[in-house]
């Protein structure tokens, strides 16, 4: 039987364990934030008043607390030992919280007491300093809160504040004896782990019970552990504390930006740890050698990430205005536009104004690609999710791909004129102030408002002769139906809007619109009469000018049909029984390939690839382990290949799907392979 060398477990009085009179116990620099509220606190507090009223032989349990030595309790080291807390920091400073209560409480009246509740907060030789010391972000508050060092009126917003206030508001003195004899029938498994073991690996498997730690704090963890204290303090201030603060709240979000720029995947952020998967995928080792030089990246690009999230600190308000532009989608593109902007600040570095302009008019002339790619597939109809990654992987190719594949998702004029023609225009207010020039007016505010009104009065006329109750109901139906498109709306400041509402068209042409500062509302005036003929020619006018300012690339008249890149597709699982058909088709190479499901696919490429380059499969496999073989060594289903080489076919869908991006992508044909998934598949 082997024994484990690097990692010590042993079953300890916990009150013991945090008396040992030479132990600190160190919070390092990458964990989280103490989180337990006024419930968990209630429930320890009722288990230790549970276990006191119990025989002397009956202990609780509070579980495993992982620890190592810091280096510096080497032998023949006169420096006190410290115990550097790996997991169990919500549990211990919780325990230590209740103790500086329960000493408060009795200090006065039972000194003895008093006494050995001291040696669990203080070392007798420091007694300035607790025995806990948190992350040093915290240190401060903590030790005013169980030292009482805070000043009179001082104002006291902590967790540690609210948990010991709790403690002593439920504490009374007379039950003081019986609430430390609670606390000395409390145990843990105490793990120590020497200099070989992975902390991270279990940390990690500790860490699958109780609050899970979000996908950015285990990143945090991942890079700071196994660093000494030294250099955690150093990666901590210099880079990560600095990426906290450009972030935000939106932290998780920029990592999952960022790891989509950088591997051109999609990298999932709802449920499980996606993020952190990809992170750990994208960056195996980290150490003291690599980790700066990849610290400053992320600081750089977190920076950028601050001023796409709030544009204001862009350098130049043309591009404050464009990223407004690209925001008012949302922040789906924000990989592809991370790095550019990251290229812009490189580029304008390099030389004097001449260059400074260059980069920025480069840079200017993306972020309205963007728009227009994400304007027009929202105009159609057409879902805007999963686009960013394979944009990202055709800008690492070259500009030539990067427009190429701009323009094969982008929807055609044509598919634009008929969408605007009769549908709801989104993100009304953008479009307009674009068509307009809104800009240019500078601070007014201008709201949206529509000529024909969604709710309009009996009274209301388009001509000044018909009344709204006189239409019929086929004129009504035909006038509610274009509300909404292109041509019914217009942008007025907010003095007009206010006066616009139950008047008539008549009296908004002469008295409202007229009176406009912005042009295309203005044009309004000219029409004699508004009705369906008047909405329907003012839309097919300005979807013109809609196609001119977010204009499609030419790249041969290609035209996205909701086409899924094979890198991006995902086994679907989960439609009806009897439903046979999971895509609809498979685009290879500019090949219509009809193709029922993943099986199917999986056999199709497998055998195409082997057609033309046997040599590759055969290397594929051999790193893999499967899926082509010399011999059909079990049972099974199996297709052969040649005489002396077989497909195993047994695999599971997810297998099959990443065998075959993984061996189309070694082959380079990835960015070539697009699927379309039935209709019933896309939405599983």
């Amino acid at each position: 039987m082997s024994t484990a060398t690097n990692v010590t477990a042993h079953a300890v009085n916990t009150i013991d364990w945090l008396s040992a009179p030479d132990t600190t116990i160190v919070v390092p620099v990458y964990q989280r934030q103490y989180r337990w509220d006024i419930g968990g606190c209630e429930k320890l507090l009722a288990d230790i008043r549970a276990v006191s009223a119990t025989g002397d032989t009956h202990t609780h349990f509070i579980g495993s607390i992982l620890s190592s030595e810091s280096a510096g309790a080497a032998e023949g080291d006169d420096t006190p030992a410290e115990l550097v807390l790996i997991d169990g920091q919500q549990r211990i400073t919780t325990l230590m919280l209740l103790v500086a209560a329960l000493h408060h409480t009795v200090r006065a009246e039972h000194p003895t007491l008093a006494a050995e509740l001291e040696r669990v907060l203080v070392r007798a030789a420091d007694p300035s300093r607790t025995k806990l010391r948190p992350h040093r972000a915290w240190a401060e508050v903590f030790e005013k809160v169980v030292l009482e060092r805070a000043a009179p009126g001082e104002s006291r917003e902590s967790r540690f504040d609210d948990n010991y206030a709790f403690f002593r508001s439920q504490i009374r003195a007379d039950e003081a004896p019986a609430i430390w004899r609670g606390l000395q029938k409390l145990e843990h498994v105490a793990i120590t782990l020497g200099a070989g073991s992975n902390a991270q690996q279990i940390f990690e498997s500790l860490n699958s019970t109780g609050e899970p730690l979000h996908d950015h704090e285990l990143i945090h963890n991942y890079v700071l552990m196994g660093l000494t204290h030294a250099e955690q303090t150093e990666i901590e201030d210099s880079f990560w504390l600095p990426i906290e603060q450009n972030t935000g709240e939106q932290i998780a979000s920029f990592w999952r930006h960022y790891l989509v720029m950088k591997t051109g995947r999609e990298v999932a952020m709802a449920g499980g740890r996606g993020v952190y998967d990809a992170f750990r995928e994208q960056f195996p080792r980290l150490d003291a050698s690599n980790l700066r030089t990849h610290a400053a990246e992320w600081k750089e690009y977190s920076a950028i990430y601050r001023i796409l999230v709030e544009p204001t600190h862009a350098p130049e308000p043309a591009l404050t205005r464009q990223l407004r532009h690209v925001n008012t989608f949302g922040r789906g593109m924000y990989p592809l536009v991370m790095r550019a902007y990251r290229d812009f600040l490189a580029d304008a570095a390099r030389g004097g104004t001449e260059a400074a302009n260059s980069a920025q008019a480069t840079l200017v002339e993306l972020l309205e690609r963007v728009q227009s790619l994400l304007l027009r597939r929202t105009i159609v109809g057409i879902s805007t999710d999963t686009l960013v990654a394979r944009l990202c992987r055709a800008r690492d190719e070259d500009p030539e791909a990067l427009e190429h594949a701009f323009a094969r998702i982008m929807p055609s004029d044509e598919r634009v004129r008929g969408a605007l023609k009769y549908g709801a225009l989104p993100h009304p207010s953008y479009v307009l102030s674009r068509l307009a020039g809104a800009e240019l007016l500078g601070d007014v505010e201008l709201e949206l408002a529509h000529v024909f009104p969604l709710a309009p009065s009996d009274a209301w006329s388009g001509d000044g002769q018909t009344r709204w109750a006189d239409y019929t109901d086929d004129a009504q139906n035909s006038h509610r139906a274009l509300a909404g498109t292109l041509g019914n709306l217009v942008l007025l400041e907010e003095h007009l809007a206010e006066r616009a509402l139950d008047a008539s068209f008549p009296e908004k042409r002469d008295r409202i619109f007229a009176r406009s500062a912005v042009a295309l509302t203005r044009d309004v005036s000219a029409v004699d009469a508004w009705g369906t003929a008047a909405i329907a020619a003012r839309t097919v006018a300005l979807t013109e000018e809609l196609l001119r300012i977010w204009p499609r690339p030419d790249a041969g008249g290609i035209d996205d049909d909701d086409l899924t890149p094979l890198l991006d597709a995902k086994r679907r699982r989960g439609w009806p029984r009897g439903w046979q058909r999971e895509f609809a088709y498979i685009e290879y190479r500019g090949e219509h390939w009809e193709v029922p499901d993943v099986k199917y696919f999986f056999n199709r490429v497998f055998r195409r690839i082997w057609s033309e380059t046997p040599e590759l499969v055969i290397a594929f496999s051999a790193r893999r382990g499967g899926p082509v073989y010399d011999e059909q060594a079990w049972n099974g289903q199996w297709d052969a290949l040649d005489d002396t080489h077989s497909l195993y076919m047994g695999w599971d869908s997810r297998y099959m799907m990443t065998a075959v991006q993984g061996i189309l992508e070694e082959a380079g044909h990835a960015p070539e392979v697009f699927v379309k998934y039935s209709y019933i598949a896309a939405h599983m």
